[in-house]
């Protein structure tokens, strides 16, 4: 009879929806690992990194470990960028990485329509070293280590304004098939995902407000809806909370320091039976800002002309 943890490993292999794809309480300062259409919208290079840990307390719960940097060509009308992430989730990891271009078109004086696409590889991997089989010969695993790679997509498109945005990304639309066999068919395969996200920015004096919503879906799971407000205060400081349908809700602070280094915090709590094992989700975001020098950029010009 086969163990319990092939169960486990063939539930790993299939993906499912839990844990195809990672996801983040500041989704909203992790925009470009959602869509890639917002890679350029702003006039400097973004570089993120994200730190999740899930369900803390629990024995090899999953961790996310994400880097991303986007910004724009001189005349802002492309944008270019990379995105590499982690996922670990017990004996399995997932790794990927993939580099986007979008194309920026100018709707009116103040709106703005970005169409991107986003490519690469994923590496699916099942270290056998940390699984103990009930049945020595249960050779669901032959190797120690199983490992799959594959080519991945990414397609989104993204209208936004100084005061708002809205966008729609579709991940995995290759749908590559997963086989961790040099050998045999394999019915596993990268599931169809969307995410659609949108936000308003309501400025009144020092302080600003920015509700905003995520929605995720893949069939067969269930829509799952991430609302999030936070208060800002002199585009430094921030404090927010966040609502996570049949999983959590979120406290978060962040600051931006010299308006180029940002520091984000966020921790769940946990709403579903999992409450009773785990003391919770938190997650650390380091954002940096590399801006041009304009001031050498005019002298230089002023050298030139002279």
């Amino acid at each position: 009879m086969k163990s319990l943890y092939t169960i486990i490993i063939v539930l790993a292999v299939s993906w499912s929806y839990g844990q195809q794809l990672p996801q983040y309480s500041q989704y909203l300062f992790n925009d470009y690992a959602y869509n890639p259409a917002v890679g350029g919208r702003y006039t400097y290079i973004d570089v993120k990194s994200n730190h999740r840990y899930q369900w803390v307390g629990i024995t090899d719960s999953p961790r996310t470990y994400t880097l991303s940097a986007h910004g724009p060509s001189k005349n802002r009308k492309h944008g270019f960028g990379g995105y590499l992430v982690t996922d670990h989730v017990g004996p399995t990891r997932r790794t990927g990485f993939q580099a986007s271009y979008s194309y920026h078109f100018k709707l009116t004086k103040d709106i703005k329509l970005s169409l991107a696409l986003s490519a690469g590889f994923l590496q699916l991997k099942i270290d056998g070293h940390k699984i103990q089989m009930h049945d020595p010969g249960d050779n669901v695993i032959v190797d120690g280590i199983m490992t799959s790679v594959i080519p991945d997509a990414k397609f989104g498109f993204y209208l936004y304004h100084d005061n708002w945005f809205f966008g729609v990304s579709a991940p995995q639309i290759i749908r590559s098939k997963v086989n961790f066999r040099t050998y045999g068919y394999s019915n596993s395969s990268l599931d169809d995902h969307y995410y659609a996200c949108g936000g308003y920015k309501f400025k009144l004096g020092d302080f600003a407000v920015e509700p905003s919503v995520l929605i995720k879906y893949a069939d067969p799971a269930p829509m799952q809806i991430d609302a999030m407000a936070r208060i800002i205060y002199k585009n430094n400081l921030w404090l927010g909370g966040a609502y996570r349908t049949n999983d959590a809700v979120s406290t978060m602070i962040g600051y931006t320091y010299k308006n180029n280094i940002m520091l984000g915090f966020s921790y769940d709590f946990t709403t579903t039976n999992l409450k009773n094992y785990s003391s919770g989700v938190y997650e650390v975001m380091l954002g940096i800002k590399f801006t041009r020098d304009h001031t050498f950029d005019k002298k230089k010009k002023k050298e030139t002309t002279e």
